[in-house]
């Protein structure tokens, strides 16, 4: 098959991917987003002849709009537009859980700071504040106090993004010390670590230690239920254990693996490419049947 690779950085989960496409000897066009131009109906020279895009943009931004020229365009991309659209917005992905019926965190929404300091004294100290759009923990906030509350929503109400101004609460979650990340191809587990830290983040990218993680049956319907939820794809699913069940707080549409390669005994890469031949295979077959 013929991929085109999408980035703006080639970072060591794309090198994982295209050494594991190319010893197959799949052709690979790698495609880099800064330098392309986008037409209403006609796509750019890059992307002819592919049999499918893997979408590895870092600005969220890119990630949205590409996916959404290509399916102008009738060329397949994976994660879809539909996905990227509710994975890359915090609130749209807790919508997409909860309609879902997925457990996830109590989740409040407000535009205001005062409306927003009324969700905070509602839930209670501690409970967290994110950005709808952003990831690798960075501008999460653990408010601990109503000074601190104050402080840091009157920061972001001044701050000229738009989004700022939509602002995200969260219950707190008391986990023990770890949550866990698991890969998945359209809602099968491919693998699964733990994440663990002293801090209230565990974020891989935060310095969080990680190791392998076995999926019982009841984190294996979540992860499905959860990828069901956003449209399905290659997805990373963040659970965290809650007594003798989980509650799933995020579902990622250009996941990293590099940490979990490490961490498991599975070839990730590997699992990834067997995925994305069926799924060319499967659309091929399709066509011709259409045809």
């Amino acid at each position: 098959m013929h991929v085109g690779l999408l980035y703006s950085r080639i970072r060591r989960d794309e090198k994982l991917l295209l050494n594991e496409l190319r010893d197959r000897g799949h052709e690979v066009t790698k495609i880099d987003v800064r330098k392309e131009q986008f037409d209403l109906t006609e796509p750019p020279e890059s992307f002819d002849g592919l049999d499918v895009v893997v979408d590895r943009c870092l600005a969220t931004s890119r990630s949205i709009y590409i996916t959404r020229f290509l399916q102008s365009y009738g060329i397949p991309v994976v994660n879809s537009h539909e996905t990227a659209d509710i994975c890359a917005d915090k609130a749209k992905n807790s919508l997409a859980l909860a309609d879902a019926g997925v457990p996830t965190p109590n989740t409040k929404v407000a535009f205001t700071v005062d409306s927003a300091m009324d969700i905070v004294e509602e839930f209670g100290y501690p409970c967290v504040l994110k950005p709808v759009v952003g990831s690798w923990g960075r501008l999460m906030a653990k408010i601990d106090s109503e000074s601190a509350a104050e402080a840091i929503l009157e920061h972001k109400s001044t701050l000229g993004n738009y989004e700022h101004k939509v602002f995200y609460i969260q219950e707190f979650v008391e986990k023990p010390g770890r949550d866990i990340r698991v890969l998945a191809t359209d809602g099968e587990p491919v693998a699964a670590m733990v994440r663990s830290s002293d801090h209230w983040l565990t974020n891989a990218a935060k310095g969080a230690s990680v190791e392998e993680f076995e999926l019982d049956d009841r984190a294996k319907e979540l992860v499905k239920q959860a990828s069901d939820a956003v449209g399905g794809g290659l997805l990373g699913v963040d659970l965290m254990e809650t007594g003798d069940d989980y509650t799933v707080h995020e579902v990622n549409h250009t996941v990293e693996f590099k940490a979990l390669n490490d961490a498991v005994e599975a070839d990730v890469p590997a699992t990834v490419v067997d995925w994305l031949e069926a799924k060319v295979d499967g659309e091929q077959s399709l066509a011709e049947v259409s045809a």
